[in-house]
């Protein structure tokens, strides 16, 4: 199946400091990818050249399409949410309908009607009355109720409380996402998405530090909580990364052999967040 992104040798400056430096990576149809890195680590000069939102150098292909050259086209395909609401505060849920009704080819107002009669909107609610999780409803169902075959995700749960974040999730995969969509989130919640992703980039200093399926994930990396008479021999093979937990190491491998490991102590497959710290290693000192 051919790639709905691909991305080659990414380059992008702000003055002397490059945001980009030679990205490379490819997302497929179907997929839910999450695109995790510290703060200034290239994440959201990623989204904004896909969506055509900045000049780059490299190559870079979205649903067929350059998004320096075909960005209205493109549009007509793609959706995004970002980390700041942008619906304007005098703006009522009725006249937000009707303004996307009349600007996007592809908006079903029945779709969107459906998903807010399941919250506390209503109609003439104007935006500078809503809270911040009412105004991410909105905005969600504006979004999903777009047949758009890639949606952009930018830090889309920021500042609401758990039961808003929960719940902005689950609306994403029971209302909107099917195998002919595709999902790209960036978020620092990592926890919070982690059963819903399928692949991980992760990126550091303008380049990519790890592209994986979960899949490869669970294959390729393990934890191991090692007893204190194993410690020399675990250490051996490099682990990634080491750190304690009850007074017990426990060491990040990457690519060792389960049956080798096994001998040390209690295996585990680490979760993303425990990996994006090994990963990232220095970035955060």
């Amino acid at each position: 199946m051919s790639a709905l992104i691909t991305a080659g040798n990414l380059r992008k400056q702000y003055g002397k400091q490059a945001a980009l430096d030679g990205v490379s990576f490819t997302v497929a149809p179907g997929r839910i990818v999450g695109l995790i890195g510290p703060n200034g680590s290239g994440k959201t000069t990623t989204l904004k050249a896909i969506l055509g939102l900045t000049p780059f150098q490299g190559e870079l292909s979205v649903l067929g399409m350059d998004p320096r050259t075909q960005r209205e086209a493109l549009m007509n395909e793609v959706c995004f949410i970002a980390d700041v609401a942008i619906l304007p505060r005098w703006l009522k849920v009725r006249d937000a309908i009707d303004f996307v009704e009349g600007v996007h080819p592809r908006f079903n107002r029945a779709k969107a009607e459906k998903y807010l009669a399941n919250t506390k909107l209503t109609p003439n609610m104007k935006v500078k009355a809503m809270s911040k999780g009412m105004v991410v409803q909105l905005h969600l169902a504006l979004v999903m109720a777009i047949d758009a075959r890639l949606l952009v995700l930018d830090e889309p749960t920021l500042g609401l409380d758990i039961l808003y974040r929960k719940q902005f999730y689950q609306n994403l995969l029971e209302d909107y996402f099917d195998e002919n969509k595709t999902i790209l989130i960036t978020t620092h919640q990592i926890e919070e998405v982690e059963h819903i992703l399928t692949d991980l980039l992760f990126i550091d200093n303008g380049k990519i530090a790890l592209a994986a399926s979960m899949d490869e994930v669970g294959e390729r990396f393990t934890e191991v909580m090692v007893e204190p008479q194993f410690v020399a021999a675990a250490n051996a093979l490099q682990p990634l990364s080491q750190r304690t937990v009850f007074g017990k190491p426990v060491m990040l491998f990457d690519g060792a052999s389960r049956d080798q490991l096994s001998n040390f102590g209690e295996l585990r497959t680490p979760s993303v967040a425990d990996l994006f710290v090994a990963t990232m290693k220095g970035s955060y000192a």
